[in-house]
């Protein structure tokens, strides 16, 4: 039971509703249930219209018709159901690692949410004032930022932007297409998927998904920005494609993905969209410096519906199989991901408290993500990651423990040892002098520190209003405060 037709990835800097962790809650589903487990996110939500007057009915604005005989012949549709809802909240953002603090920090919008048929539609848009105390005011997002200046506002200096992500989509049986704006979240970690990953920003994509049988097949475009500007004018002069392709076989309790990624720098081949041409090889047939790839694998096993263990693997390029088992050529690049999810649903005293703890290694060799010329083909959108957000040169452990009563108050502590080189091959556009690019040893971590970070978070998700506060400690220090409605 959802109010939106798809199972979205996490929005965990901007366009917030009222549920704290709704991802990690659908992998706590995943891992207590019984049905075939899959990992390729957004994907469709086939309870949202079985329950839609049930979720949506109290929506500001609410009309529906779902008739239960629709065999008679019409013009008119012969169901459909819309939703819309004013939302918005009221944030507070500080901290010595934000260098900036962002208060009043208000939001405000709407959601809406539907279908006709056997197409669904969602769209969240919202606009944001904020006040800055930074001479330079700092995105908390990453993404664009519109200052208004108080020479042409009566002396009054804000900033300001809008923000929107939205889901169009075609369904038939077996198959979906959906045009979207929004992030992709392949494999079956939280915080350290290596491909795609819910914590990149947001991009316009096509996606098809198919299922036939036990086996799920997902391609999808991109259409990515090389420049952190996203107004500026070199992203409309320098383009960057990206396409994809998911396998997911699901048996019993196990899972088996494969991915892989193609990226295209001024250049655009629509037949990589097709689900079956195998991009790894694809990628041969254009010049090096128009094109950059990368494949993955993923283990996933459910283990008595309490503990998911899982793994991702993922080659950015390698010269040979023996020079990435010697590991000292910068062109092994590679990244391994290992994590483990426990939960268990409790009742105390006749309500539901979803309880559990996930924990994942992340390890990104130097060089990973990046190209051999700056600003061309590197996986990344708006100058971050497409992947895992450490980036290349990088190694984590996160350890996060939480648990939600009655659905509604909501608790986690998250602990995060994190390293991060600084030589040559730790940035998305490398820095390595073009000449030297063969001849500089690949250095794993060489004289990175680590960096312990402890986050408590509380949270309560009401029908109408909610409220999140979290704190980090010791380093990357920062406060997060919202309140937040949905009408």
């Amino acid at each position: 039971m959802a109010a939106s037709p798809v199972i979205g990835p996490e929005h965990s800097r901007n366009l917030k509703l009222l549920e704290s962790s709704p991802m990690l809650f659908e992998l706590h589903r995943q891992t207590t249930g019984d049905n075939l487990q899959y990992f390729a996110y957004p994907r469709r939500d086939t309870n949202f219209i079985k329950h839609f007057r049930e979720t949506e009915g109290t929506a500001l604005l609410y009309v529906d018709r779902i008739p239960e005989d629709t065999s008679a012949a019409s013009s008119r549709p012969s169901s459909y159901g819309l939703a819309a809802s004013v939302v918005g909240g009221l944030d507070y953002r500080g901290g010595k690692a934000l260098g900036d603090t962002i208060w009043p920090a208000a939001d405000g919008g709407i959601y809406l949410r539907g279908f006709i048929d056997s197409v669904d539609f969602v769209l969240d848009a919202r606009i944001y004032d904020e006040g800055h105390s930074a001479d330079t005011a700092r995105s908390f997002d990453r993404e664009f930022l519109e200052v208004q200046k108080g020479e042409n506002n009566s002396g009054v200096e804000y900033v300001s932007y809008a923000r929107y992500r939205a889901h169009f989509a075609v369904n038939y049986d077996w198959l979906r297409i959906d045009l979207a704006r929004d992030v992709m979240h392949w494999g079956p970690g939280y915080y350290n998927n290596l491909t795609l990953n819910q914590f990149a920003l947001p991009y316009n994509m096509l996606a098809m998904d198919m299922f036939i049988g036990p086996l799920h097949v997902l391609t999808f475009y991109g259409d990515l920005r090389i420049y952190n500007n996203s107004m500026s004018i070199k992203n409309k002069d320098e383009l960057r494609n990206l396409f994809g392709h998911r396998y997911e076989l699901a048996v019993g309790n196990a899972t088996i993905g494969i991915s892989e990624l193609q990226v295209l720098y001024d250049n655009m081949k629509p037949w990589l969209f097709v689900p079956c041409v195998p991009l790894f090889m694809e990628k041969g047939n254009y010049s090096e410096r128009s094109n950059n790839g990368a494949l993955a694998m993923d283990f996933n096993y459910r283990l008595f519906n309490w503990m998911r263990l899982y793994t991702e693997f993922f080659m950015d390029d390698m010269e040979s199989p023996v020079s990435l088992i010697k590991n000292d050529n910068i062109e092994a690049k590679w990244a391994w991901m290992a994590g483990m999810q426990a939960a268990h649903d409790f009742k105390v005293k006749g309500k539901l408290l979803e309880a559990g703890t996930i924990a994942e290694y992340a390890r990104i060799e130097p060089y990973v993500y990046s190209h051999f010329i700056k600003n061309t083909a590197q996986l990344a959108h708006l100058g971050y990651p497409l992947g895992n957000q450490n980036g290349p040169n990088s190694m984590v452990v996160d350890w996060t423990v939480y648990g939600r009563y009655d659905g509604r108050f909501f608790a986690s502590v998250r602990n995060s040892w994190f390293w991060k080189g600084t030589d040559y091959g730790s940035a998305v556009n490398d820095t390595t002098p073009k000449s030297n690019h063969m001849n500089i040893p690949k250095k794993f971590l060489d004289g990175a520190k680590m960096e312990y970070s402890i986050t408590p978070s509380l949270g309560y998700e009401g029908n109408y209003v909610s409220f999140l506060g979290e704190i980090t400690l010791i380093n990357d220090e920062k406060v997060y405060l919202r309140a937040g409605f949905k009408f």
